[in-house]
């Protein structure tokens, strides 16, 4: 079967020399965790900065999971976008949309199991009504997206399992992000995080009540996933809810 592309799918990268946001680079047979058997198709959410990224490379790298990385490094418009988000918000989202479909349709053909750095479901219950709440999408855009969403997503299967990350801290959420030193990030402000953690208070029983889907909800405001204890719990609980 052919590789997807790297707009399709973002391979995990080859060893580098340990940042200080990357996962613990030591050898994996340091952490005993129990594999999940059976085929999981599980998912990660959360506020920008949550610890999405490095928990979807840790679930990939300990459990031989297929890893899906988030569609940013490489997206042509979330320079844009943060510098303007009226002008370029339906852009991005439909950008967005498109690219998380690509994933759920690789994903299907897969017979390992896979994990996704972010949700599709995310971008319609909350990115999507939080910038038209801001004035940055207007009634017809938000409109035409969920026509898209609805088209596009009809037929995709759903995530097994996602696990919800909360970070309450908007200082915390904010040196993560400052941390991992993205660029296009650089402006993003404490008001725009704490809007977007009242949207994902809710995000786990809509996931529930109205997708079907499993949810693990991980505060990981204090938690360092990338080393010692912090990393053996994380891993440990993971198992567990896949299991």
């Amino acid at each position: 079967m052919p590789r997807p592309t790297s707009r399709q799918r973002s391979a995990v990268p080859p060893a580098a020399p340990a940042r200080e946001d990357a996962p613990d680079s030591r050898p994996r047979n340091t952490v005993r965790v129990k594999v999940p058997k059976a085929r999981r198709f599980v998912a990660l959410a959360g506020n920008i900065g949550a610890g999405k990224t490095t928990a979807a490379k840790l679930i990939s790298q300990n459990f031989g999971y297929e890893l899906f990385d988030e569609p940013v490094i490489d997206n042509r418009f979330l320079r844009d976008y943060y510098a303007d988000m009226s002008r370029w918000s339906f852009t991005l989202q439909l950008e967005f949309l498109i690219r998380r479909v690509e994933h759920h349709e690789l994903i299907h053909s897969y017979k390992r199991s896979c994990v996704q750095d972010r949700t599709l479901y995310e971008d319609p219950e909350i990115f999507a009504k939080y910038l038209h709440g801001l004035g940055h999408l207007t009634n017809a855009e938000l409109d035409l997206y969920y026509e898209y969403f609805q088209r596009l997503s009809r037929h995709i299967i759903r995530p097994d399992r996602v696990i919800c990350f909360e970070v309450g801290s908007i200082d915390v959420l904010l040196q993560r992000i400052r941390t991992r030193g993205r660029e296009e990030e650089k402006g993003i402000r404490p008001q725009f995080l704490r809007g977007l953690n009242g949207y994902y208070a809710s995000f786990p029983l809509v996931l529930q009540e109205k997708y079907g889907v499993d949810c693990l909800i991980m505060d990981v405001s204090t938690q360092d996933i990338r080393r010692g204890r912090g990393r053996e719990e994380f891993l440990d609980r993971v198992s567990s809810f896949l299991a």
